[in-house]
């Protein structure tokens, strides 16, 4: 088997940058909130509520009834 490498744009680095930089504030928020007592569905709902307003989506978010 022969991995394929597809070259970004410009463009595409920028995006997935800003989506690192997204997910590193989405769980520095998590890690704040995290204590006894705080279900699973209030850190995915604090998670998702901030992914939102950063203007992203949440990419697994129903992926496969999850």
């Amino acid at each position: 088997m022969n991995p394929v490498i597809i070259k970004k744009s410009p463009a595409e680095i920028d995006a997935m940058a800003e989506a690192g930089r997204i997910h590193v504030e989405v769980l520095d928020l998590i890690a704040k909130k995290i204590r006894p007592g705080v279900t699973t569905a209030e850190l995915d709902a604090a998670a998702e509520k901030h992914i939102r307003a950063r203007g992203a989506t949440p990419a697994f978010k129903g992926y496969r009834g999850f």
